[in-house]
This record gives structure tokens, sequence and C-alpha cells, in this order.
């Protein structure tokens, strides 16, 4: 998959989801409003059916005075003004309650305020006719009864209930339009978002198959990849492995080939050595020294003038060859001792990394004494790997902190180690002259040496140690700084197994 191709999926798998987020936030607001409204809407609804059972239970308490205020005139019986008494009790309340109920409506206030009138008129008529019935007067209590119904009090409180009724209708047939426009939109906008929802939904799958499917064409590709890599990886070790014996192989040939002309230049200057000798002898019996006399050494020969400056080169100039050529042979050993090493085969086992490291300090104790070093051994992990490879790596490592620290500096050199991941952690550090950074790398070169050359070496020990580290599956690096002493950290597998064994040969 191209970099353009993954910012379109990134683009639109973004679109997608914020279509989403706006779609089910819509719905979600839009459906509180519309439940709100609708909520409200029942209210006013319920509101109306309950003011018109308030409106019929007063006038059925009225009509029940009414009745009992007859019964009682006609036949002057206590049940009859029990019941009277007992509605004319419960028309103060039930009007009382009806007036709270219609509070907010300005249309029903004068109708209330009509009826409330009426109401109170119509009660002062029963106390007064149940009073001329108490008197024993029916003929006034009858008289009035006549006149209320004349006066048209009771008829006035039925008209102006009934016409709230009708105004209570009205505005349940609206509330109820109302309500249910509410439900209907709604329902609407939840069947809407739930379609839009539904249709996201099936966008959704629709990418995340396509994206499964580029997911799968791609790990195919992977595969397949990977199966190419590892061919080539194979062939290329292969290849880098004849190459890696080819070049050992060539260079103990150069090797062992150089010494030869060496050992007969060695000869050549032993013999010019003798022949200068023998030259300065008679040049030394032209000038007073008997020509057949015992040996004399050259630096006793009275020479003057010439024959003296040539007798001083000679010497300085046979010191040089003789010089460069025991260097040249311990270079020429080295290269021999690297390339036999390099065809060694690796012999895992169990090494207690202590009892290990504490063998190779007591075989360094005397150059540490010399040195007035301090070497501290902490904790260290086991390991399984080559025996020999170890030595030489820690050997030379241990041996070049001790040689290198500072005069007249109490010396100190601490080994420690941990394990991360498999893999175990070594740390060789001292407080000595330290290396300059823009040499860290120099001094890993085979015949490469940094700062002052003031202590024997061939610029060989790094090199064969970094290489001795990555045959054994492992990485090597420095951390210092001039003056401020050096830390080698060495990273080796904790079980190096017959799997990786002489993989780097």
């Amino acid at each position: 998959m191209t970099a353009e191709e993954q910012r379109r999926r990134a683009f639109w798998q973004v679109l997608l989801f914020t279509a989403g987020l706006l779609v089910l936030t819509s719905i979600s607001a839009g459906s509180v409003y519309l439940v709100n409204e609708a909520r409200d809407d029942n209210k006013w609804v319920l509101h109306t059916i309950e003011v018109e059972n308030q409106v019929n239970a007063l006038l059925l308490e009225v009509r029940r005075a009414e009745s009992g205020a007859r019964g009682y005139l006609l036949t002057r019986e206590t049940n009859f003004r029990n019941d009277h008494d007992k509605a004319v009790a419960a028309i103060i309340p039930a009007l009382e309650r009806l007036t709270r109920l219609i509070g907010n409506s300005p249309a029903q206030r004068q109708s209330i305020e009509q009826l409330s009138a009426a109401i109170q008129t119509r009660l002062g008529q029963f106390a007064r006719e149940i009073d001329f019935v108490g008197q024993g007067q029916p003929e006034k209590a009858a008289a009035l009864a006549s006149e209320a119904a004349t006066a048209g009090t009771t008829i006035t409180i039925g008209s102006v209930a009934s016409a709230m009724i009708r105004e209570e209708e009205r505005l349940f047939r609206l509330r109820s339009i109302s309500a249910d426009r509410s439900q209907t939109l709604a329902a609407s906008l939840t069947g809407i978002g739930s379609g839009l929802v539904v249709l996201l939904a099936l966008i959704s799958i629709w990418l995340v198959r396509r994206s499964a499917r580029a997911r799968d064409d791609a790990e195919t590709r992977l595969r397949d990849a990977n199966l190419n890599l590892e061919t080539t990886i194979d062939e290329r070790t292969a290849d880098l492995r004849e190459a890696n014996d080819e070049i050992q192989r060539f260079a103990y040939i150069v090797s062992h080939d150089l010494r030869s002309p060496l050992v007969n230049i060695m000869g050549f200057t032993s013999e010019l050595d003798e022949l200068g000798k023998d030259i300065f002898r008679r040049i030394g019996g032209l000038t007073g020294v008997p020509a057949g006399g015992p040996p004399v050494d050259v630096a006793e020969i009275p020479l003057d003038g010439p024959d003296k400056q040539m007798s001083t080169d000679f010497s300085e100039a046979l010191g040089f060859i003789k010089s460069s050529i025991a260097r040249m042979d311990r270079l020429i050993s080295a290269i021999l001792n690297l390339t036999r090493e390099g065809r060694r085969e690796f012999q895992p086992e169990k090494i207690d990394t202590r009892d290990f490291i504490e063998a190779i300090v007591s075989s360094v104790a005397h150059q540490a004494a010399e040195a007035q070093a301090e070497i501290h051994i902490e904790p260290l992990p086991n390991i399984v790997s080559d025996r020999l490879a170890l030595e030489q790596i820690f050997s030379n490592l241990i041996d070049n902190a001790i040689k290198y620290l500072k005069n007249g500096v109490p010396g100190e050199v601490r080994i420690r180690g941990r394990t991360k991941l498999g893999y175990a952690i070594f740390e060789i550090s001292d407080n000595g002259r330290g290396i300059d950074p823009k040499d860290h790398q120099r001094i890993f070169d085979l015949f490469r040496r940094a700062g002052t050359q003031d202590k024997p070496g061939q610029g060989i020990g790094l090199a064969h140690v970094r290489a001795l580290v990555r045959r054994l599956g492992g990485t090597m690096s420095v951390s210092s700084e001039l003056n401020a002493g050096s830390t080698f950290t060495i990273t080796l597998p904790i079980s190096w197994n017959a799997s990786n064994r002489n993989a780097d040969q």
C-alpha cells in the first residue's frame, strides 16, 4: 500500500467517524428535545382532562346540595340534611382546586370568577332555605327555592361550567394534536437516525472488509518478500562465509609467505652488522688499531671526522632496520594468530561468570599492584558461551583498563553485569586516562591506536575482541571522555546454543 493510499484511507476513516459522531449527536439532541416537547404536551393534555373532571366534580357537588336541600324541604328527614351539608362542605374545596388548575389560562379566569360568584350566591340561598325549614317556616323556604330557580342561579352555574368544559375540550384537541406531532417527529427522527446509523455501519463494514483484504494482500506480499529475503540472506551469508574463509586463507598464506623474506632480511642484517664491525676495524687499523687484533666494539674504535659520522649513521640505520624487522615480525605473528582464531570452532558451555572473572583478575594481580589499582567485581550473570573466546575478551579489556590508568592516581577498575531480554550485559569501567570521543571508532580498527603511544601494543587487541563478540552473537561499545575514564559495554546472548554456533564463520 502506497503512502497516498494510506493517507486517503485515513482521511475516509476520520470522515466516517466524524459523520457517525455528528449523526449520533444530532439524533441524541433531537430526541431529547422532542421527547421533552412530547412530555410537556402530554402533561397539558392530562391537565385539560383533570380540569374537565374537576368542573364535573364541582357540578356534581352543587347538584347533590340542591337534591339534599329539596329532599329535606319536602320530607324533613335528616338523611337529606346530612347529604346536603356534606355536599355544601365539598363545594368550596372543589372550587378552590378548580381555580388553582385554571390559574394559567386567561380565557378561563373570567369564567371561574362568574362561576365562583354564582356558587357563592347559591350557597347563601341554601343556607337561608335550611334556616327557614329549621324555624318551621317551610313556606318561606319553598318561596326562596322558587325565587332561586326564577333568578337562574343554578342555570348560570350550569352554563358557565359547560362553557368551561367546552374551552377545555378545545384546548384538549389542540394539545393532543401538538403531542401527536411531537411524537411523530420523534419517531421520524429516530427512524431517520437509525437508517443513517445502519448506512454508516454498512459503509464501515465495507471499509473494514476492504482494509482486511488489503492487509491480507500486504501480508501475502510480505510473506513472499520474507521468503525471498531469507533465501537472499542465506545466499549472501554463504557468500560472506566463503569470502571470509578466503580472506583468512589469504591472510594466513600472505603472513606465512612474508615470514620467509623477513627471516632472510633478519639474517642479512645480522651479517651486515658483523660486516660493519669488520669494516670499521679495518678503518681503525688504518688509524692505529691493529687489523688482526682481538674484536673491538665499533663504538670504541678511535675514529675522527667523516669516519666517526659514518660509523654513527651506520649503527643508527642498523638499529632502525632491526626495530622495523621486530615490529613486522610481531605484526605477522598477530595476523597468523587472528587467522587461526577465526578458523576455530566455538564450543559453548555453562560458565560461572564470577569464578571465571576472578581467575582472570588473579592472573593480572601483579600488574594491578604495580599500578596501585583495585579491581572490584560486582554481581555477574552466568551465561552459556565459548570459554576461550570469553577469556580473550575479558583478559584484553581488564589488561587495557590497568595499562591505561593515569600515573600517580590510584586506579579503580569495576566489573559489573545484568540481564535484559535474554542478553547478558557486562561493563568494564575504569578511572584512567580515557579516550577522545573522536577516536571511539578508531580504537576498534585493526592496527589502529589512539592517544599517547607510550604503552606496548600492535593495535590488534580491541579489533580482535570486537570480532569475537560479534561471532558470539553480541555487540560491543565504549563510553569515554579524556581524563574521565572509560566504560566498555559487552552484550552477549545468555545462552549461545547450537542453532547459532559458528554462524559468523
